[in-house]
């Protein structure tokens, strides 16, 4: 994408109305724009990413066994009627009529519009164990929405439902989803914490919530600090036998502030306590029967009719954008991960119109194009430091500087957003770096 034909509405000032460093940046970097009050468009760059993160996500459920689906987002009030949750569920829920005078609502969830599908298709326990998911836009009607996409009112994320037989088998659907969602965290750079949690609206007596630590999270956590050092569980595992990973999860204290027991806390030994404040990116419940029964979601059995198990397993989709910005920034603008960037590499032509130099950066771009890797070509007729700061402020992984004075000797400048490092070696030898993996080049 050459920049001068791309839509990247950058502001030069923070906005005041954005109080944290997620905030800030999403809308300086013109990845967002606000159209109400916890309600945002997608601007190019910001939905570039959002995209990346689905993909992830995508193929980490997939990897997990889920398989996906999409589901309406308005929903039929009876439905909720159905399992109690109608009139429990509080102000957070949009309900509205149709012209036929039909209550309907926004989805803030899918439990009861998932259990619909499952009764009206699966009627035999040999089709289980099942987990569906979808990846879609809902709505809770927040009384104070604020820190941009951490607490909004309409966010995309993803559900997944799962459907057993009994009990021991919704744990084993439990534990997968624990497991794919450290590995899903883990590929977008961030480091996730499972923590025991209260279930809330969702209901049951099994849940965790997985925490992104950052000083500008929205709750107090705390937690046996190895648990910070453990690495993703990795795709080599036994999907089938994941209790021994879990167990060493959650065999140490990690709770939220909701569920925190101050005297369980003070058996982990001093040295390994940690307090801080946490950003909630996943929360997955087990909650047996509590939709199922009420809404006769059943199935045959070898023995006769079989009320099914449930859990549900979300993760905020909209939400991630924000706590890898507030986990993964310095003061010159956002560093992504690699593997979420909007653009892999930059390509900056410091002489537009000068010929060696847009020959050169027409070679980079279309060689870095045709090998797949997703360019941003920086070819306006800004001044080179109003260049480099825009590129920082976005915060792409690789920039390759082309100037004339570089180019006289055959070479070029590659800087590391992460680090800052800049190294100049030949074109030829950068170029081709970039297109098998940067790394280290001679000079």
């Amino acid at each position: 994408m050459r920049l001068s034909r791309f839509f990247l509405p950058l502001l030069k000032e923070n906005p005041a109305e954005a109080q944290i460093v997620s905030h800030r940046l999403m809308l300086r970097t013109g990845m967002i724009r606000q159209q109400a009050a916890g309600i945002y468009a997608w601007l190019p760059l910001g939905l570039k990413v959002l995209r990346k993160v689905e993909r992830i996500v995508e193929e980490e459920m997939a990897r997990a066994g889920s398989i996906q689906l999409l589901m309406p987002t308005l929903q039929l009030a009876d439905l909720w009627r159905e399992s109690g949750r109608y009139e429990d569920y509080g102000q957070e829920m949009l309900r509205i009529k149709d012209r036929h005078d039909r209550d309907l609502l926004y989805g803030p969830t899918a439990e009861e519009a998932v259990t619909e599908v499952f009764r009206a298709s699966v009627k035999s326990y040999k089709d289980l164990p099942l987990n569906l998911y979808q990846i879609s836009w809902k709505f809770r009607d927040e009384q104070r929405p604020r820190f941009g996409v951490m607490r909004g009112r309409e966010f995309l994320m993803k559900d997944a439902y799962s459907f057993d037989v009994d009990e021991a088998s919704a744990r084993k659907a439990y534990n997968r989803m624990f497991i794919a969602y450290l590995n899903t965290f883990s590929r977008m750079g961030l480091k996730a914490v499972p923590m025991r949690a209260d279930t809330g609206p969702i209901g049951g007596d099994l849940s965790h919530e997985f925490i992104i630590l950052a000083d500008t999270g929205e709750s107090a956590v705390f937690c046996h600090k190895d648990l910070v050092d453990m690495p993703a569980p990795g795709h080599d595992v036994d999907w089938n036998d994941l209790q021994g990973l879990v167990d060493q999860r959650t065999a140490l204290y990690a709770a939220t502030e909701e569920m925190h027991d101050e005297a369980a806390f003070g058996e982990v030994p001093e040295d390994k306590k940690l307090s801080a404040r946490g950003i909630e990116v996943g929360h997955i419940f087990y909650f047996g029967e509590k939709y199922s029964k009420p809404m006769k979601a059943t199935v045959n059995g070898p023995d006769g009719e079989v009320t099914v198990h449930m859990g549900s397993y979300g993760v905020g989709v909209s939400r991630l954008l924000g706590a890898i910005i507030e986990a993964s920034h310095d003061e010159a603008g956002i560093i992504w991960p690699e593997s979420v960037a909007p653009f892999d590499v930059a390509v900056i032509n410091l002489r537009p119109g000068d010929e060696a130099c847009d020959a050169a950066c027409e070679k980079a771009y279309a060689a870095l194009t045709a090998a797949g890797r997703d360019v941003l070509y920086n070819d306006t007729d800004e001044r080179p430091g109003a260049k480099f700061a825009s590129m920082d402020l976005i915060g792409i992984p690789w920039q390759l500087i082309i100037g004339p004075k570089g180019l006289a000797e055959g070479k070029v400048e590659l800087k590391q957003r992460a680090t800052g490092e800049r190294q100049t070696a030949l074109f030829d030898d950068v170029l081709n770096q970039l297109i098998t993996g940067p790394k280290k080049i001679d000079a």
